[in-house]
């Protein structure tokens, strides 16, 4: 039976709620995993996964050591000019990574995707699901290209930049690159795409 209060010490709770999401989400994708479920392998009452962590897509981050809220991206995204959110998008990327804490995990979140399945099985369900449905998806039509195009926009560029350090890329100044990029995202927002054939988002 799960218990309806917090186990002894609220680190000795959370993590136990961690250890039961990373292993379900890894096992079972994240559409499903769920927050009952989730409870129940922590040994835990649903309330308090909700308490410590305010939603399925929160306790995914949080398991996947994401350093940024992705609801709060989306709320911050959704306050901006729908015609300039693509700009707002590309500034707020770049702030993420400006922060060397959110860099150092973010890195090393890459680099643990790139040389190990269960981290990159995650990454792909955080990309794909989380960050393109959840938070672009609330701000773009049903076509499933839109929030994955500028996922993939987004990612190279992290990568190139950030991660692998190519020049001029790596050291290039932050209002280049929102100048560069920002019409891109927005057309991706926005634009005229095609809807692959047969696609779900």
């Amino acid at each position: 039976m799960a218990r309806t209060g917090r186990r002894r010490g609220d680190g000795g709770t959370r993590a136990a709620i961690l250890e039961a999401a990373r292993a379900s989400f890894a096992r079972a994708g994240y559409d499903a995993t769920s927050v009952r479920g989730i409870a129940r392998d922590a040994g835990v009452d649903p309330a308090l996964v909700l308490h410590y962590f305010g939603s399925k897509a929160q306790v995914f981050a949080a398991a996947l050591q994401f350093p940024v809220d992705p609801l709060s991206i989306a709320g911050r995204l959704a306050a901006a000019d729908p015609e300039r959110r693509g700009e707002a998008l590309v500034r707020l990327f770049l702030g993420v990574w400006a922060e060397p804490g959110n860099r150092r995990a973010i890195e090393a979140l890459l680099r643990s995707a790139v040389s190990n399945e269960q981290a990159a099985a995650m990454l792909r369900e955080f990309l794909g699901r989380v960050m393109a449905v959840e938070v672009a998806g609330r701000l773009v039509d049903g076509n499933p290209l839109r929030p994955l195009l500028i996922g993939a926009q987004l990612a190279g560029l992290a990568m190139l930049r950030y991660v692998v350090r190519v020049e001029p890329l790596a050291s290039c100044p932050d209002e280049v690159l929102v100048a560069a990029l920002a019409p891109t995202i927005q057309r991706y927002m926005t634009g005229d795409l095609p809807a692959p054939e047969g696609a779900r988002p």
